[in-house]
C-alpha cells in the first residue's frame, strides 16, 4: 500500500426495503467498522456515498444501486487519491458458505454485478475483496431473488459474528500496511 488512507466500501442496496438482505451484508460490515471508533457516517456528495472518514481509513456505503457501485467507488478513489490498490469492496458471495469470511485481491468477480461494476470503473480487477459467505440458493430459487431475500431467524443471528470476523481482518490488513 501506498501513504493513501484505505477505502473500504460495504456494497449494498439502499432504501430500507433492502436493509437486513443477504446483498447488503456489505453495509454490516461497514457500520461494525465505523461504530468500533466511534465514528459515523456523512453524505459525501461528489460521490454519492455515506462516508466515514477514520484513522488511516475510509468508509464508504454507496448510495447507488448494487449494479452501479463502481461509479461511487471510482469518485472516490479519485477524490481522496487512492490507487485501486488500497480498496476493499466488501460483498455478499453465493460461493462461499454461510458465514465464511474471505479476504483476497484481484481475482475475478464470480457473476457478482457490483464487483463488475467495480472493476470496469476502477479498470482493473486487482483490488482487495472482503467475500461474505452467504451459501447457495435452496433447490433450484433464482440466486438473483436469493440474495434480495431476508436472511432467515438464525442467519441474522450471526451476521454480527461475521461483521465483526470481517472487521477484524480489515483491521489486520490496515497493521499489516
Amino acid at each position: 500500500m501506498n501513504n493513501s488512507p484505505l477505502l473500504v466500501v460495504g456494497l449494498g442496496n439502499p432504501g430500507p426495503k433492502y436493509v437486513g438482505t443477504r446483498h447488503n451484508i456489505g453495509f454490516e460490515v461497514a457500520e461494525e467498522l465505523v461504530s468500533r471508533s466511534f465514528g459515523s457516517f456523512s453524505v459525501h456528495k461528489r460521490s454519492n456515498t455515506d462516508i466515514a472518514q477514520l484513522p488511516g481509513l475510509i468508509v464508504a456505503k454507496p448510495r447507488s444501486f448494487m449494479n452501479l457501485s463502481g461509479t461511487p467507488i471510482r469518485a472516490l478513489c479519485d477524490f481522496f487519491k487512492i490507487s485501486p490498490a488500497n480498496v476493499i469492496v466488501v460483498h455478499d458471495e453465493l460461493e462461499l458458505d454461510f458465514g465464511s469470511v474471505k479476504l483476497r485481491q484481484g481475482g475475478g468477480d464470480h457473476g457478482h454485478n457490483g464487483l463488475k461494476s467495480t472493476s470496469k470503473s476502477l479498470g482493473t480487477k486487482d483490488y482487495w475483496k472482503l467475500s461474505m459467505g452467504i451459501g447457495r440458493p435452496p433447490g433450484r430459487m433464482d440466486p438473483a431473488s436469493f440474495v434480495l431475500k431476508p436472511f432467515g431467524k438464525q442467519e441474522l443471528a450471526d451476521i454480527p459474528i461475521m461483521a465483526a470476523d470481517a472487521a477484524d481482518l480489515v483491521e489486520k490488513h490496515l497493521q499489516q500496511g
